[in-house]
């Protein structure tokens, strides 16, 4: 206790260092990187309060469907019917509505006429002459067709369509508790996705003649009516994905009759669509302990070369779902296994086509399980029935079903990127079932509420189904060369999803590793994750806004984390903390001439080796470390193929475990030759620290001894709190120190390591510590300056 007291005292003079230093360059201090966001925020209300919750008048409007549909495929056309069943439950009344027709992006009259200033060329080149004469086929018009809008009654209603927008006049106001029935007939010709683009459509396989199709955005669908913004119409261009109201679905699809079809919620008819074979196939399912074919790939092959034209109906029911997406092939191969999670059984399926056979079939339903109980760890119970993945030559994802990609080579095998990238896009389309789907934000100002809260969940899970998966977004480090971009490359995270440059990192990246750093280096895993499911809690099922994410977080972790969401998703500041000076002194009651140590940091002398492997983040060495988590590598063995063991024979994990010290505060009762008693031998070590890049961090610092024995030392945020651009601190050790790194395990995204460290120290100066009157001045920079209660004199 009482050498802890001693170096409480020592450290008192970072302080008084870092307050001469703001004295002597008064104004260039502040930045406002700690002040509150205030009225960056909305103003609290009584839909949404001050601590990010629903507030107790919050509401949210709905809409029910009923669709029926046919599939004509030799001509590639889709024509539907749909009853519409609307519930005014906001405080307004309303007379019209919005809907969203996102088939007229394909359109070459109805489009939103200015997606393409994002995506067509701006210079001449073989690039620029595909994209103009490739982005259409010219021969046939595509968009949506509305035939008829009529209310219950059959009475036609009057509608505007703008664009990929439609409004329909009411033929009386919608008072607040009142509902409003309408129909709307429809059709349009089904684009090739994959040679003219688009988030659904049909593929074409040549080899055999057959089309896959990815049905979705392919109904007249309700546009969101909210507190915040009454109606989100803003128009689709692409990017900005979409705002969607919850509702329950029935609906009907009238496919070939050798289809199979995968949709968003129950089939109610399986024994009507399915063989006799394939219906047993599904009960044995449903109890099974390990994945099962309902239709094998033999029977799917032969399918594909029969091409029946006669005609099936199948009908699913999905209820309290945002959307509803549908695929449908003679192509598919489809396998479930049931998963338990909260004590609730889900059906997970896959469908997909010879083409992706050895991948899917080992690895796809097996990641859809893993998805859904990570996700659920972190945020709340999977609520939903089924959770399906469809091989598409994509990745996009709906309620219950989602298309991803990886395809084996001709001969069937495949590469490790290939399978890891199948499994990337698998875990992360599938836990889109959480966001945005369930905790259900408005994409279409705001991709990175569910493109980059989903991308960090993926981590997590990525990281617990293989402690080596080679991930591609979450660790600090790798976001790094996006955040090193020059200024006018880059746009904060708050930016509108259609004024997006960098797309994939800005949406995706950038929020993903900032969650993850709040997680690890911030707040700490247990506060973190405690807040991250307090908010998914309250806005499940719901409408959520930034705001209230940011509010959830403080509210329910009891931190002040203003400063981070202004300078990581607010700015474009970069963390660049640079190691600037090392002085250092040992306490001796010896006499000696004083000699101080120190000087510029060059940082051209290379330093111990850091605690961890630079691929090993922090996030991997704590998962092995908690004895609670599992890998799902390590429990199914059937996950492991050549590569698995290939990486395992190469690899070495580094459990060494590391300390993190934090002095607690003590009150100082010693006399002042217990003090000379206690210095004897102890080192030292002023450090000067400036903010390079602007964002502040926590310092992290990792102290290598010279016997060789290393420290992590934590120093939170708050230091920069008095001084923005430069601090100042002091340490006292017991060891002297060989050499000292910043960010060893690269937490915190600094974009310039390379002013990190400090080389060798030289041996240390020392001074006498000894009786005298008054409190001396002394030199600064080695145990202090001005006003150190232990520095006497020097001589």
């Amino acid at each position: 206790m009482k050498q802890v007291t001693f170096l409480v005292i020592l450290f008192s003079v970072a302080f008084s260092v870092s307050a001469q230093d703001i004295k002597n360059n008064p104004g260039s201090n502040h930045g406002n990187r700690f002040e509150q966001l205030g009225t960056i925020l909305p103003t609290p209300n009584e839909y949404r309060t001050a601590s990010g919750a629903p507030g107790p008048k919050y509401w949210q409007q709905r809409c029910d469907y009923d669709i029926t549909c046919e599939l004509d495929e030799p001509n590639r056309r889709l024509t539907g019917k749909e009853t519409l069943t609307y519930f005014n439950n906001s405080p307004d009344v309303l007379t019209y509505l919005w809907l969203q027709l996102d088939e007229n992006s394909h359109s070459s009259v109805n489009n939103s006429g200015y997606d393409n200033s994002s995506i067509m060329p701006t210079r001449i080149n073989e690039a620029s002459i595909q994209a103009f004469t490739g982005k259409v086929d010219k021969d046939r018009e595509y968009g949506d067709n509305i035939t008829r809008v009529a209310d219950a009654t059959g009475k036609l209603l009057k509608y505007t369509v703008n664009k990929t927008m439609m409004r329909v006049e009411l033929p009386q106001p919608l008072k607040p508790g009142q509902q409003f029935i309408f129909k709307i007939d429809w059709n349009y010709n089904i684009i090739e996705r994959t040679k003219y683009g688009g988030r659904g459509g049909f593929e074409y396989f040549a080899e055999d003649g057959n089309d896959l199709y990815t049905m979705t955005q392919w109904y007249p669908r309700l546009c969101v009516y909210s507190d915040f913004q009454g109606w989100q119409n803003h128009q689709f261009t692409g990017s900005g994905e979409f705002a969607l109201t919850f509702g329950n679905f029935k609906v009907a699809m009238t496919v070939p009759a050798d289809h199979v079809i995968m949709g968003t919620g129950q089939c109610q008819n399986y024994p009507a669509v399915l063989s006799a074979a394939e219906l047993k196939r599904w009960t044995a399912a449903q109890t099974a302990t390990d994945v099962t074919e309902i239709v094998n790939l033999a029977e799917a092959t032969a399918k594909e070369k029969t091409k029946s034209t006669a005609k099936k109906t199948w009908i699913f029911k999905a209820d309290m779902v945002r959307d509803f997406a549908w695929g449908s092939s003679r192509k598919f191969v489809w396998d479930a296994m049931p998963a338990v999670v909260e004590g609730k059984k889900v059906m997970c399926m896959s469908a997909y086509g010879k083409e992706a056979y050895n991948l899917y079939r080992k690895y796809s339903t097996k990641a859809v399980a893993h998805t859904i109980k990570t996700y659920s760890k972190f945020t709340i119970p999977y609520p939903y029935p089924v959770a399906q993945s469809l091989e598409a030559a994509n990745g996009m994802e709906y309620p219950m079903i989602c298309f991803n990609f990886g395809r084996c080579e001709k001969d069937g095998t495949y590469s490790e990127g290939t399978k890891n990238g199948m499994l990337g896009v698998v875990i992360h389309e599938v836990g889109h079932n959480f966001f945005p789907m369930i905790i259900n934000s408005d994409e279409r100002q705001w991709t990175w509420m569910d493109e980059g809260l989903n991308s960090f969940v993926e981590y997590l899970s990525e990281e617990l189904w293989d402690n080596k998966y080679p991930v591609s977004k979450g660790p600090a480090y790798k976001i790094t060369d996006y955040m090193r971009l020059p200024k006018d490359q880059l746009e904060p995270i708050m930016t509108n999803s259609e004024n997006i440059v960098q797309f994939g990192p800005n949406a995706y990246s950038k929020p993903a590793t900032g969650l993850n750093i709040l997680r690890e280096t911030i707040m700490g895993r247990d506060l973190f994750d405690y807040a991250f499911k307090e908010y998914a809690r309250r806005w499940a099922f719901k409408h959520p806004t930034p705001a209230d994410l940011f509010r959830t977080m403080e509210d329910a972790s009891g931190e002040d984390l203003d400063w981070y969401w202004r300078g990581w998703f607010y700015g474009t500041e970069p963390c660049d903390i640079s190691l600037d000076t090392v002085k250092w002194a040992t306490l001796s009651t010896e006499s000696a001439a004083p000699r101080f140590g120190g000087g510029n940091n060059n940082n051209t002398q290379p330093v111990a080796k850091p605690l961890l492997n630079t691929f090993d983040d922090i996030s991997k060495k704590r998962n092995r470390e908690d004895k609670n988590i599992v890998f799902a590598t390590d429990a199914d063995e059937s996950l492991r193929d050549f590569y698995w063991r290939y990486d395992r024979g190469l690899a070495k994990v580094d459990t060494t475990p590391f300390t993190i010290t934090t002095p607690p505060a003590v009150i100082d009762t010693f006399t002042e030759a217990e003090r000379f008693a206690i210095a004897g031998k102890k080192n030292i070590y002023e450090l000067t620290f400036s903010n390079k890049g602007g964002l502040v961090m926590p310092i992290i610092i990792e102290w290598t001894y010279k016997d060789g024995t290393k420290e992590i030392e934590r120093i939170p945020v708050q230091i920069w709190r008095k001084n923005e651009n430069k601090v100042v601190k002091a340490f006292m050790k017991d060891k002297e120190v060989a050499s000292i790194k910043l960010d060893p395990l690269r937490e915190t995204a600094d974009i310039n390591e390379a002013n990190n460290t400090w080389p060798a120290v030289e041996t240390p100066s020392k001074f006498q510590l000894f009786k005298g009157a008054g409190r001396g001045g002394g030199p600064r920079g080695a145990a202090g300056g001005a006003g150190n209660p232990m520095q006497k004199e020097i001589k």
